[in-house]
């Protein structure tokens, strides 16, 4: 096997593909990445058995058909470390990797081909289509939410919902949940439910880091497998049955009050100087037009301040986590947010004025 590239173009496929490979393993062959130079062509590939990441680069000469395996961390950090613009060669003698660019050359040793794994193929029974703009907006709106390493496995991931009339997703750790709905459905989906998990949602955010190229997404019961340009990326999903989110949001709220967003996201943050790192929590005061943010903490500190606010009832005081209202804050699309609760000791919904794609509900704490 050989072949030659320049170094930025293979760049960045080999560090998104290396991404998925943890960095402790169990089988040897699970820190290797596979490459196999084919129809004048080369092919990456890496694996954990549950995710699989290819990619498939053409802009590439001198070839020698033929596949090996390879460290994926030290191919990747070797081939960062090399300057910019180098010409690169790589090619196997004797069982070993020898990479050669200008005067440095790197001999890595390799593992049989054979006994690299490969997730299987999914067989789609949803498939369908997003721009990189719409796939941004609904990872982007909801996946800080998602829970990690919790033991309701269920939670560690992103509900990826289709109907015939949407396509949602939905994530929550049980103290927050988040909603975004993009207005367009498949055809002839009754509804369809997928739990992607946490990882793979983040290997494919990386994924819409750059380019305007569509994403091709095929779903079955047991996979995933989305397509964008050079990119190939499947995977298992999450085994459960997501809570039944609808029944969390608040219905018919009676307290609404709304305000400028970056103000109030500004005002969130200074609290949260003050507030307990334990336990932080911020009470919000709203009476007429005016809204007190105050935090504190076991040292007797206090952050107070006060928000102008639109807001037509009797005085009622909440109390939220600030970090949980935060994160809300920061991916809101629009200038005013509005805040709604059926009574103090209620979930919150917290929506952009103008907006309806997205909702974002937030338990109180105990004043």
């Amino acid at each position: 096997m050989k072949f030659e590239i320049d170094r930025e173009t293979l760049l960045r496929p080999l560090q998104l593909v290396a991404g998925v490979v943890e960095r402790h393993q169990t089988l040897p062959i699970l820190s290797n990445m596979h490459l196999q130079v084919s129809g004048g062509g080369l092919t990456l590939r890496a694996t954990d058995l549950n995710e699989e990441l290819v990619a498939r680069v053409d802009a590439v000469g001198g070839v020698e058909d033929g596949q090996v395996t390879m460290s994926a961390q030290k191919l990747a950090t070797i081939w960062r470390s090399l300057p910019e613009g180098a010409p690169v060669s790589l090619e196997v003698e004797n069982q070993f990797a020898v990479l050669k660019s200008g005067r440095s050359r790197f001999s890595l040793a390799t593992l049989p081909v054979d006994d690299f794994p490969k997730v299987e193929e999914v067989e789609g029974e949803v498939e369908f289509t997003l721009s990189s703009a719409e796939a941004m907006d609904m990872i982007d709106r909801v996946s800080f939410a998602m829970a990690q390493q919790d033991v309701r496995y269920f939670l560690n991931g992103m509900l990826l919902e289709v109907t015939a009339e949407h396509v949602r997703t939905v994530s929550t750790d049980g103290h927050r949940l988040c909603q975004y709905t993009l207005g367009k459905g498949v055809a002839g989906v009754e509804r369809f439910q997928a739990i992607v998990p946490r990882k793979v949602v983040l290997e494919l955010r990386r994924l819409l880091d750059d380019g305007e190229d569509e994403l091709q997404l095929s779903i079955s019961d047991k996979g995933i497998r989305v397509t964008r340009g050079m990119f190939s990326l499947t995977s298992k999903l999450i085994d459960g049955k997501f809570p039944d989110y609808e029944r969390v949001i608040p219905r018919d709220p009676k307290l609404s009050l709304s305000g400028d967003r970056e103000t109030f996201s500004r005002v969130l943050q200074r609290s949260r100087i003050l507030a307990s790192d334990r336990a932080p929590c911020v009470k919000l005061t709203v009476e007429g037009e005016q809204m007190t943010v105050v935090a504190n903490n076991p040292e007797g500190e206090e952050a107070k301040d006060i928000v102008a606010v639109d807001y037509e009832g009797e005085a009622v005081q909440l109390a939220f986590n600030p970090d949980y209202l935060l994160d809300v804050t920061r991916v809101l699309g629009t200038e005013r947010v509005r805040l709604s609760t059926v009574e103090a000791s209620s979930s919150a919904l917290i929506e952009a004025v103008g907006d309806e794609s997205a909702l974002y509900v937030v338990m109180p704490m105990r004043i």
